[in-house]
């Protein structure tokens, strides 16, 4: 299956989600690519939305020379971190390289917290049911640090909600997410790209916009779980 686009994505993956709604789940979007999905899925449950930051550990770190596109693991808002084990043992990292790699994404995470939290503290997570969504999961790794962030904060139920998740990285995910949800399983996901006829890049702007409306349409008073 190829989606329109995000937003239709993020209708039908709503469709596999009703289920839940009794649940009166939270959803966060991971930024920033996953926010136009959760916020389909957010209104079609009728649940708060807001977003978890969460930023690759790549080889784009000034210290340790390495490729762009090296997704070794993922750091969350928070301080959670989660390390592909594979790839790390792959390109023979030591403890001091990865150590390096983080300390680095955590720069660029700290500035898209500041930017997005603005006045808009997280919504507290604890003793509910949390769907973290994102629009397509290759490694695993943003996924894992996610759903490692909304566990430390006391989530009670973390389910994984995406439109694509690689076969591949499901042996990472069964030890984060009590739930994985997909409208897509292929065995390998390298180009999201390739599962959506529009996939153009998520902004800044368009991340804040989102918040401002689903701000806009949320109760004052959610129910208890």
């Amino acid at each position: 299956m190829r989606f329109d686009d995000r937003e239709q994505a993020g209708r039908l993956l709503a469709g596999k989600l009703r289920r839940l709604e009794a649940e009166h789940p939270i959803v966060l979007g991971l930024t920033r690519g996953g926010m136009p999905v959760a916020y389909r899925v957010a209104r079609a449950l009728g649940a708060p939305l807001d977003l978890i930051v969460v930023r690759k550990i790549d080889g784009m770190g000034p210290e340790v020379p390495g490729s762009p596109e090296l997704a070794m693991g993922a750091i969350a808002e928070g301080g959670e971190t989660f390390l592909n084990p594979t790839v790390v043992s792959e390109v023979g990292m030591t403890a001091g390289d990865t150590s390096a790699y983080a300390e680095w994404g955590a720069v660029d995470l700290a500035r898209q917290v500041r930017l997005y939290r603005d006045r808009r503290p997280p919504l507290p997570l604890a003793g509910r049911t949390v769907i973290v969504v994102d629009d397509g999961v290759t490694t695993g790794a943003t996924a894992c640090a996610a759903g490692r962030a909304a566990r430390q904060r006391g989530a009670a139920r973390v389910v994984l909600a995406a439109p694509v998740v690689a076969a591949s990285a499901e042996p990472h995910l069964k030890g984060e997410f009590d739930e994985v949800v997909a409208l897509e399983t292929p065995p390998q996901a390298h180009e999201l790209s390739a599962f959506y006829l529009s996939f153009d890049e998520v902004s800044d702007d368009d991340v804040l916009e989102i918040l401002r409306l689903a701000e806009g349409e949320t109760p004052a008073e959610w129910p208890a779980p």
